[in-house]
């Protein structure tokens, strides 16, 4: 391995540590598989707005996959906003 990539993975490292800190989520589309089907759901994060294709979240504006989502990520992205 060369001294350049040493440098990268060091450096990703770091990026990986300080998270929150560094990283600022504008979305993120994600298939969460649930207990109840055999078809996952769909889990999308938007400038700040979440959705989800269950009926529960339908009526609610938040469910089960959101909040897993958003535990997942802690600090990372903004908690229960609706798109």
């Amino acid at each position: 391995m060369d001294y350049g990539m040493i440098g990268k993975i060091k450096k990703a490292k770091m990026y990986a540590e300080e998270g929150a800190d560094r990283i600022d989520f504008e979305s993120l589309r994600v298939r969460l598989q649930g207990e109840n089907n055999d078809i996952p759901h769909i889990v999308e994060y938007n400038m700040g707005k979440w959705r989800c294709d269950c009926d529960f979240f339908s009526s609610r504006n938040v469910c089960s996959h959101t909040m897993a989502i958003e535990r997942i990520l802690r600090n990372m992205v903004e908690i229960g906003q609706v798109a």
